[in-house]
């Protein structure tokens, strides 16, 4: 039980997955606290754009591990979000870096331009 618990306390800032994590209002707060770039693609099971998007973020949170965190939130099960953030159309990708929200994509992006898009925001190459 100490080996567990020395290997917790020293852990470091947690790495962002491979994979796309599930956001909800309840821990998206978080979501955002615990890495330092985070993507968060807002959509709507009806949305078909949205569903174009999906793909998207999955090439790109496999291409991005280790530098960024990609999460989907699904609008209609969290509107307190959406209202918060003021998303009005989906998909909207909401950009934090460093705890803060750094920017917002709007619309269905193909990848090469979601990339830059991304990249550009988070001032990263």
């Amino acid at each position: 039980m100490q080996e567990l618990l020395g290997k917790t306390a020293r852990r470091e800032a947690p790495q962002p997955p491979d994979a796309v994590l599930t956001a909800t209002a309840r821990d998206l707060e978080g979501l955002v606290a615990s890495h330092p770039y985070l993507v968060v693609d807002c959509w709507a099971p009806w949305c078909g754009p949205c569903r174009r998007v999906g793909p998207v973020i999955e090439a790109l949170a496999g291409e991005f591990t280790g530098r960024i965190a990609f999460a989907k939130l699904n609008t209609d099960e969290n509107q307190q979000v959406a209202q918060a953030f003021g998303i009005s159309a989906i998909p909207t990708i909401l950009l934090f870096a460093n705890g803060r929200l750094a920017g917002r994509i709007t619309g269905a992006y193909p990848l090469e331009m979601m990339r830059a898009e991304i990249l550009g925001i988070f001032r990263l190459g």
